[in-house]
């Protein structure tokens, strides 16, 4: 226990100089043992991810990832603590923060900490995330017949999918060649906090399957642990541009089986961001309805996040969890909003929109020169 002074953010990132960088073995160790004994946010291992700072209740009751960005710390999900201190976990680090003169934002909150702040916070929904019972995977989704093709059509390609040791993956420059290309695909620059593209080296906890066709990897999918809901995440689902149709499928099928096999019982492909399916008792402004409206309508310059919604609705989810942004004020203000670009972006965020317009318009003007049609 501590003598009552305000408990002090400390970060995750393995970077940090002198005496810090020395301790920081311990302080990640201090919230993977926290998120592999009470992580229910289907994000909570994310909070391990570089870059992120660490917040402890006292005793280690209690921890919370987040960034701070123009005075806004942007949380990860929720605290990963037993589920009666989740109220306290909140109050003590909102106090925390306001010490510090900054106010906090819950990034991809969960039903969980939606009921339990909802009713008098500021709420914007983000998305909705699908989620299965991987129990009942194979009776589910193998009873569709489009879905039976694409698993065919691959298996007939001679891909097969097996899952890996983190030994194994380890420094593996066929995976690493995949990833790369990939990310050259992706209408986005690399983004961070919640979404690290690079897992590759942090396998300790996950699990990695990888789909091969002649012994060349053709892509792999990468599932994090959902500890306190006795399920996972699949984080990562990375292809080459040249993988054979189902390959995806294939590689999630193959996942999903297996964890079935250990006994999981929960499980979810992770967000479709701006997915309207599912309910809503998010609370916009004017100014952010109209936001949310632009980016459903032309988001798909950048990312095709209509797409992405499609590809996880076709593994017939019996249920859509909505996700929420949740402010500790009474309005989710503009700054708020750049401060949760801020936190994936890697600099400004204008600067990252720049980018990602300036690869729009080459697709665009690419794909309408001479011979492309």
């Amino acid at each position: 226990m501590n003598d009552g002074s305000p408990v002090r953010a400390e970060s995750s990132d393995s970077g940090t100089a002198g005496t810090d960088s020395l301790q920081e073995p311990t302080r990640r160790e201090r919230a993977r043992r926290l998120v592999l004994s009470c992580g229910w946010n289907s994000t909570a291992y994310q909070i391990l991810n570089p870059g992120i700072d660490l917040w402890f209740g006292d005793d280690d009751y209690a921890v919370v990832g987040f960034v701070s960005r123009w005075g806004v710390r942007v949380a990860a999900g929720a605290p990963v603590c037993a589920p009666e201190l989740v109220a306290a976990a909140v109050a003590e680090f909102e106090a925390d923060a306001a010490s510090e003169g900054e106010r906090v934002c819950w990034f991809g909150a969960e039903p969980r900490l939606e009921e339990l702040l909802g009713g008098e916070r500021a709420m914007v929904k983000l998305g909705a995330q699908p989620v299965w019972n991987p129990q009942e995977w194979q009776a589910r989704v193998h009873g569709r017949s489009s879905i039976r093709a694409q698993l065919n059509r691959a298996r007939n390609k001679g891909v097969s999918v097996s899952e890996w040791s983190p030994r194994r993956a380890s420094g593996n420059s066929e995976l690493r060649s995949c990833l790369r290309e990939w990310l050259e695909r992706r209408g986005l620059p690399p983004l961070h906090f919640l979404i690290e593209s690079d897992t590759l080296d942090r396998l300790e906890d996950r699990r990695l399957f990888v789909a091969e066709r002649a012994g060349d990897v053709l892509g792999f999918v990468v599932a994090s642990p959902v500890p306190a809901r006795d399920g996972w995440l699949i984080e990562q689902v990375v292809r080459r541009p040249t993988a054979v149709n189902g390959t995806a499928e294939l590689m999630i099928d193959t996942a999903v089986r297996e964890l079935a096999e250990s006994g999981s019982s929960y499980l979810t492909l992770g967000l479709a961001p701006l997915a309207s399916i599912g309910p809503n008792r998010g609370r916009e402004s004017w100014w952010l309805r109209l936001l949310l409206a632009w980016a459903r309508a032309h988001g798909r310059r950048f990312y095709n996040f209509r797409g992405l919604e499609f590809f996880k609705s076709k593994f017939r989810p019996p249920r859509w969890d909505p996700i929420y942004v949740i402010d500790s004020g009474s309005r989710v203000s503009p700054r708020t909003i750049y401060a949760v670009a801020a936190a994936f972006s890697e600099g400004p965020p204008l600067l990252m929109l720049a980018r990602a317009l300036a690869g729009a318009l080459f697709e665009e003007l690419l794909a309408a020169a001479p011979g492309k049609r």
